[in-house]
């Protein structure tokens, strides 16, 4: 069965690993992943409830954008977050850029009429820089027998980041690394990168789903 999707991301970022649907004299922006997550989205019947390609918000006062955002997300049962190195604007605080509330919105349970919305299963997906890398966020190490992966929260929202590792009850192990190795699924917004993302789309909604009926065993924070 599908679902109803939203997908949050900076549109304009350049600096990730160029896509053959984008012509070659073009720098392919975050935008052009998203237009090749919607048609993978739509194979699998899945609705994306975030901005399309023909829709223009630059127009809209920013309390018109809002209602339409928290409209999409009161719909949609499921966040897509999509990581690049340039989704954060240094020069603007965190509560003035659109993807920490669009997060912060998808955390919430909210009420309308006889209606309530529960909070959104999220993924994020770390997308390839622009040399196809993703170890900027997500760092391969030599730890246990089986390798391990460092994950770069610091470079993330406080919203995103404070989502990460909050399961209250965490599995782990002790390694040759001097620190704990955690197991499972320990963070409510899980990372993944998007090369095992794009082409295995229904198993890891599915397990976003599996994080979503289990909310009570993390511990959220909603604020940006």
């Amino acid at each position: 069965m599908g679902h109803k999707i939203f997908i949050s991301y900076k549109y304009g970022d350049t600096s990730v690993k160029h896509l053959e649907r984008t012509p070659w004299y073009e720098s392919t922006k975050v935008r052009h992943y998203v237009d090749e997550l919607q048609d993978k989205l739509e194979d699998d019947d899945h609705i994306n409830k975030g901005e399309l390609d023909g829709e223009d918000l630059s127009n809209f006062k920013d309390s018109t954008v809002e209602s339409k955002l928290r409209n999409k997300i009161f719909d949609s049962s499921i966040s897509i977050v999509l990581i690049s190195p340039n989704m954060k604007e240094l020069n603007k605080s965190e509560d003035e850029q659109w993807i920490p509330w669009e997060v912060s919105y998808s955390l919430r349970e909210t009420a309308r009429n006889d209606r309530t919305s529960r909070r959104n299963g999220i993924l994020a997906v770390v997308l390839p820089d622009i040399n196809g890398r993703y170890d900027y966020m997500l760092e391969p190490k030599m730890c246990c027998q089986s390798g391990c992966t460092l994950w770069h929260t610091n470079k993330l929202f406080k919203v995103l980041r404070a989502n990460m590792f909050n399961q209250i009850k965490k599995t782990y192990s002790n390694c040759n690394i001097g620190d704990n190795v955690y197991r499972g699924y320990v963070s409510y917004i899980h990372m993944v990168r998007w090369d095992s993302f794009i082409n295995n789309i229904s198993f890891w909604i599915n397990e976003v789903k599996k994080i979503q009926d289990k909310k009570d065993e993390y511990d959220i924070h909603i604020n940006v």
